[in-house]
């Protein structure tokens, strides 16, 4: 990592950190492995953001100075400011999924940065009339870095190849968690408050005509509710003005397959919007 690449996170961070003091969250500082490493270097990273400064050393001889030069402290530092990512918001004209892509990749907002082995930020048409979120990647998705690949996947893909009648590329496929929680861990609000800004800006680029919410984290996280699955589904939800349905998750299908008689029944509504067999509820 270049002395320029460590400054640039630094200041990242500097700046998630002030963010979430304004919105009364607990303060954090999430560094990558080698950025705490090289701070430590330094004196530790607790060192560079929360102690006072230290007294001026002593003038060292000019001779001194000639031959250790400035210390690595002293060169980061002195080097020019540089400019601080602004960041961007949902309908920016500035955005696209690649941006979005590319600081999903290098993201690390929260701790399962360091846990992760790929990133992933979702797949499909750019301009889909229909969206499924779902919770967060499993162990396959996190290695291949592809939203519902697995088993789970596989019963997603059937819904939507087999009962939709639609090939799996034309929708949008991806998750409220960009990074795979350990164990396949419900994802923690902390989690979710970092992550789901990526979501926002997707769902605003996409502009989707209907949006399929896929089991209770996906669905609470939008519709900021509290409910179970079972309260939500059955009816039409608004999200920013697009219509949302909400369903059980594949997962939870696997496991209960006696549900997929009320997934079908919400599949189906969908359908009937999608094909204008049915008004526009908003």
């Amino acid at each position: 990592m270049s002395e320029r690449d460590l400054y640039r996170e630094v200041v990242d961070e500097v700046r998630e950190l002030v963010r979430r003091e304004a919105k009364g969250k607990p303060p954090r500082v999430a560094l990558s492995k080698e950025v705490a490493a090289r701070l430590e270097q330094l004196g530790g990273a607790k060192d560079l953001f929360d102690a006072p400064p230290a007294p001026p050393a002593p003038t060292a001889p000019p001779k001194a100075v000639a031959e250790t030069g400035p210390s690595y402290r002293e060169q980061m530092f002195a080097a020019p400011v540089m400019p601080v990512r602004q960041e961007v918001t949902p309908g920016d004209p500035s955005d696209s999924l690649e941006r979005i892509i590319a600081e999903v990749g290098g993201c690390h907002k929260c701790t399962l940065g360091e846990t992760r082995t790929n990133t992933v930020p979702g797949e499909g048409a750019p301009q889909a009339r229909l969206v499924f979120v779902g919770e967060a990647p499993g162990a396959d998705e996190d290695r291949l870095g592809r939203p519902f690949v697995g088993r789970a996947g596989g019963l997603l893909t059937d819904i939507i190849e087999k009962g939709m009648k639609l090939a799996r590329a034309e929708v949008f496929i991806c998750n409220v968690l960009k990074c795979r929680p350990p164990e396949n861990r419900r994802p923690s609000p902390d989690e979710v408050d970092c992550c789901e800004p990526y979501l926002i800006r997707q769902l605003a680029l996409i502009k989707p005509t209907v949006i399929c919410a896929l089991g209770a984290t996906a669905a609470q996280t939008l519709l900021k509710s509290t409910a179970l699955v079972g309260q939500l589904r059955g009816r039409w939800h608004n999200y920013h003005d697009i219509p949302l349905r909400v369903t059980y998750h594949p997962a939870y299908l696997l496991r209960s397959p006696g549900e997929k008689v009320k997934a079908w029944e919400d599949i189906q509504e969908v359908m009937r919007l999608l094909n204008g067999q049915i008004p526009r509820p908003f």
